[in-house]
């Protein structure tokens, strides 16, 4: 199809061209973005093309699914790249407005990401639009940057942004209609009981806040998590949508299990988005709380919150569940000391193991990230825990080959954990422990610890 319908390329770049550009291409337009998932981008693809194509429009798309993948999960490209599976360039105002009607008709029912930063052309539209660069030019910042360029009402050079309210520059005059305005989403629970207080991360699946919840008597910080419908879509058709739904039924189910996750305070769909929001956590995460330390934990320390994770991995695999997600990103330090463990959407129940990979394991190898990606077995969280206290004792994360399990060099370290580490970063080893084991034989060298025995 790219071969039929977008024969031109660039050495080097992920896009596709339906022509080669024109020597009397304008400098900026009305660009008009048709959002599409992995799953729904052929048919956007078959459905669009001959219509562009009859109209001579010059558009674009990624070289491949995979491409558009790294688009919508916005890490890769950047945030604001979510979605932008095809960019049509109009030469003009009113051929932008007739492409983006007739697009909006022809895509108006096919599953869609939103694209962050860029108005929607109708509700529930899968056309977006902006005015931006056609060609590109560059501008060096006061900061010594460069930044893509395009001029303003003066004919003066300033920044092309991606921003909040940047697709709408105030001297560019807007030839779209008026969309219509969402009356239920200012109905919603999420606009009514919470207030939003800063974004602690944004990514094509959601974001994660920090909020406060003004549903109670009295207003509370919580942890606000955001699904969004069809975003950053998987091959098996999951979203950011039946992720955060995912992890609201386990958290619920791991409190039952006296695992100290995370308070839930609601659960709710608002704005074709699922939201969780739950007790806000104060402390840090285990990764910057090690970072920022200028020493190594003390033996002690490190003995203490190795066996807080193995009690709660243990604990995990004995309600039932696969982790697949331990980190340190994961582990907060609360203020009191104790590691309190979040996010689960990757999580699965050790009766059903779960086909598709939750590749965040907490190895820096690349070939034993790739031997344990697709095991769905409690040899990935007792993996990440080896990790961990390798870790904890190191200050560094293993930096383990393919074949071998590295050794511990730092001095003191119990020959118990120097043991314990080698056989749970060997993947072969690793099938003959249980959590179960790995926690009581923690429990038991931090009891001679702390006799003096050792």
């Amino acid at each position: 199809m790219l071969d039929v319908h977008l024969p031109f390329f660039e050495k080097n770049s992920i896009w596709r061209y339906s022509r080669a550009r024109a020597a009397d291409e304008p400098e900026q337009v009305w660009k008009i973005h048709v959002s599409a998932t992995i799953l729904t981008a052929v048919e956007v693809l078959e459905t669009v093309a001959p219509f562009l194509e009859s109209r001579r429009a010059f558009y674009k798309a990624p070289i491949s699914l995979e491409e558009l993948k790294k688009l919508n999960a916005g890490i890769s490209y950047g945030y604001t790249q979510i979605g932008k599976f095809i960019t049509v360039y109009p030469p003009s105002d009113e051929q932008s407005v007739d492409l983006a009607a007739e697009l909006h008709r022809l895509t108006c029912k096919i599953p869609s990401p939103t694209i962050p930063f860029e108005s929607k052309f109708k509700a529930g539209s899968s056309v977006y639009y902006r005015y931006g660069a056609f060609i590109l030019n560059k501008l060096k910042t006061a900061n010594g940057g460069i930044v893509a360029a395009i001029r303003d009402g003066n004919g003066d050079w300033v920044p092309d942004l991606r921003d909040v309210g940047a697709a709408h520059p105030a001297w560019a005059w807007n030839p779209f209609p008026v969309a219509e305005k969402d009356a239920a989403a200012d109905e919603s629970l999420l606009k009514k009981n919470f207030r939003i207080l800063r974004a602690l991360a944004q990514r094509g699946k959601g974001g994660v806040y920090q909020a406060l919840d003004l549903s109670g008597s009295f207003p509370r910080s919580c942890l606000l998590k955001e699904g969004r419908r069809s975003g950053e879509v998987e091959w098996d058709g999951r979203d950011g949508f039946w992720r955060v739904k995912h992890e609201a039924t386990l958290l619920r189910l791991r409190r039952t299990a006296e695992i100290n996750v995370p308070q839930i305070y609601s659960a709710f769909e608002a704005e074709n988005n699922c939201y969780l929001a739950t007790e806000f956590i104060e402390g840090a995460n285990l990764h910057d709380y090690l970072r920022k330390r200028k020493r190594r934990l003390k033996i002690s320390q490190a003995i203490e919150f190795a066996v807080q994770l193995a009690e709660i991995i243990r604990r995990l695999h004995a309600a039932g569940w696969l982790w697949r997600d331990c980190k340190p990103a994961n582990l907060i330090v609360a203020e009191n000391g104790e590691l309190r463990p979040l996010d689960f959407e990757g999580a699965c129940l050790t009766s059903a193991p779960d086909s598709v990979s939750w590749n965040t394991l907490t190895v820096k190898s690349a070939d034993r990230r790739e031997e344990l990606r697709n095991q769905t077995t409690a040899t990935v969280d007792l993996y990440a825990l080896g990790a961990i206290i390798y870790l904890l004792f190191e200050g560094e994360l293993p930096p383990a080959a393919r074949d071998e399990a590295p050794a511990m060099s730092r001095r003191n370290v119990p020959p118990t954990i120097k043991k314990l580490v080698l056989k749970l970063l060997n993947p072969p080893t690793a099938k003959a422990l249980n959590a179960e084991s790995v926690a009581l034989k923690l429990k038991k060298l931090q009891r001679e610890q702390q006799a003096g025995r050792i």
